[in-house]
């Protein structure tokens, strides 16, 4: 099977959206639970990761007390992102 330039960079950008998605739920989720200090690590590294992105939208949304609505955000943007790029490529 021969793949051209567009397909693979489409195929690049939806695995890309794909894993950055699940990296977010990751890191919604430890931010929950306290983690044992074996896996700090993987919590530092969720968060190195993710904040920057989450930070955008917290910016831009209003404050809604203590409810981080940007991980929602962020993830329906990724989506539609993902529609978007799958259409014009």
């Amino acid at each position: 099977m021969v793949f051209d330039a567009v397909s693979e960079v489409r195929l690049f950008v939806l695995v890309f959206i794909s894993v950055y998605t699940l990296v977010l739920f990751a890191y919604v989720i430890t931010s929950w639970v306290q983690l044992p200090y074996s896996l700090r690590g993987v919590q530092t590294f969720l968060y190195d990761v993710c904040e920057p992105y989450l930070r955008l939208w917290r910016r831009i949304l209003p404050s809604f007390g203590p409810l981080d609505l940007s991980p929602m955000v962020g993830i329906l943007a990724l989506w539609v992102l993902e529609g978007v790029i799958a259409n014009l490529l």
